[in-house]
């Protein structure tokens, strides 16, 4: 019989992604382990392995369909002695789900709502409606009831798309919000235009492109971050002329060695948190979480955005070992290359903008890490050394914290740790 080759769940998080090319083309043989197609999720582009030998009968997603849910069929492969015709009994390919329309112009006054979509109920288990908890989060606050909706996600689960695409039919809202009484919901929808449409109106001249899977995750969970995780900040004075000393030291010693400030600040921060377990926590609603290694997440600019590849139990790792690793996964993220175990998860995140010329500067929290490090240039700068004005070289290292699992005092204890590791890297031999 045929068999369905469906779009895979490449992640635990992923719900859908985007079939970028197709490496078989309809009537080829295909073996088990060949390369099929290459899926983009939201960090990067992976290749997807047959894993049964036959025919590749029909390819029911084209290359270049975006949105594509976890589980849908996207070709059928055909068994030895089938033909053609044992395509028939194939599902049907999924329609690719549209993004909603935004209106050309502003209103003058407020429309009237267009009709309620005709919509079915969506199943539920044991009472409860099957919703990812970004779907449940927007149907609160836009006061969507989601048992009159239908999800498009697997097993009909209700996702993002269906709540968009609800708001843009017009679905209409729950009573308990639209009440008179009820308190306004700290999230609500922007009233006003968006930057497109504004920018329409007032006849300003742009370009446009697209956002990337990954540039949309960025955006819904920097949002989520600050509109959830109540941040605090903590800062510190480091002076560096005794690392630099090292560094150069190690760099033209060792032939092919090109450690970095950044390789320092990773093992630094690492050692650190080994030092003050308290900080090297998340939130839970069920419990705070206390990480037995100190899994380093470290902020990678690439063409399409920001990913933090994690430099796993970096406690346990030299500054050699570190500085190639680094190399090695910073070269990938840019590629689009990274598998998602080396990208999802992290204990803690450190953020490096002083390649730039920044002074000092707050990152903001990568849930559900508790706090990440910003660190910022290092320069000469005046200071009191036994009471006389000297030189002395400064990085400005900034602790963005989550108040709810590490404290004032142990955010503080952190940055102290992490100041005498810095300050003195003999210490990180110890």
């Amino acid at each position: 019989m045929t068999v369905n080759i469906l779009m895979p769940a490449l992640s635990p998080t992923m719900t859908e992604g985007k079939l970028a090319k197709w490496h078989v083309k309809e009537g080829d043989d295909v073996a088990s382990g060949d390369v099929l197609a290459e899926i983009e999720t939201d960090k990067a582009t992976m290749e997807v392995e047959a894993v049964e030998e036959g025919k590749l009968g029909k390819i029911l997603i084209a290359e270049g369909t975006d949105n594509v849910a976890v589980n849908t069929p996207i070709a059928v492969l055909l068994e030895e002695g089938e033909d053609a015709s044992a395509i028939a009994a194939a599902p049907p390919p999924a329609e690719p789900k549209a993004p909603a329309a935004q209106p050309a112009e502003m209103p003058k006054a407020p429309a009237a709502p267009a009709p309620a979509p005709a919509v079915a109920p969506v199943t539920v288990t044991g009472g409860r409606v099957v919703a990812s908890p970004l779907a449940k989060r927007m149907a609160k606050q836009a006061g969507l009831d989601l048992a009159a909706l239908t999800g498009s996600g697997p097993s009909g689960r209700i996702v993002k798309h269906d709540i968009e695409a609800a708001l843009a039919g017009g679905a209409p809202r729950t009573a308990a919000v639209s009440a008179p009484t009820q308190a306004a919901a700290p999230l609500a929808i922007a009233a006003g235009p968006g930057a497109k449409q504004m920018a329409d109106l007032l006849g300003m001249a742009y370009t446009q492109e697209p956002l990337s899977k990954m540039r949309q995750v960025i955006a819904r969970r920097l949002s989520e971050a600050k509109q959830t995780v109540p941040h605090f900040y903590l800062t510190v004075d480091c002076q560096i002329d005794e690392l630099l000393r090292v560094r150069k030291e190690l760099n033209g010693r060792f032939e092919g060695l090109k450690i970095s400030v950044n390789d320092f600040v990773i093992r630094a921060a690492a050692l650190a948190l080994k030092q003050v377990p308290a900080a090297n926590a998340s939130y839970d609603d069920s419990g705070i979480l206390f990480y037995e290694h100190a899994d380093v997440s470290v902020a990678v600019a690439t063409p399409n955005g920001l990913i933090t590849p994690i430099v796993k139990a970096a406690e346990t790792k030299g500054l050699s070992g570190i500085s190639g690793e680094m190399k090695d996964l910073a070269a990938r993220a840019r590629d689009g290359k990274l598998k998602p175990e080396e990208y999802q998860g992290g204990t803690f995140s450190v953020s490096n903008l002083g390649m730039f010329g920044v002074r000092e500067f707050a990152a903001i929290v990568n849930p559900p890490q508790g706090a990440i490090l910003a660190v910022g240039a290092g320069e000469r700068r005046a200071v009191i050394e036994d009471g006389a004005v000297a030189a002395a070289t400064v990085m400005s290292c900034t602790l963005s914290v989550d108040h709810r699992v590490v404290d004032g005092a142990i955010g503080a204890e952190f940055l102290a740790a992490f100041k005498k590791l810095i300050e003195y890297p003999a210490a990180m031999l110890l």
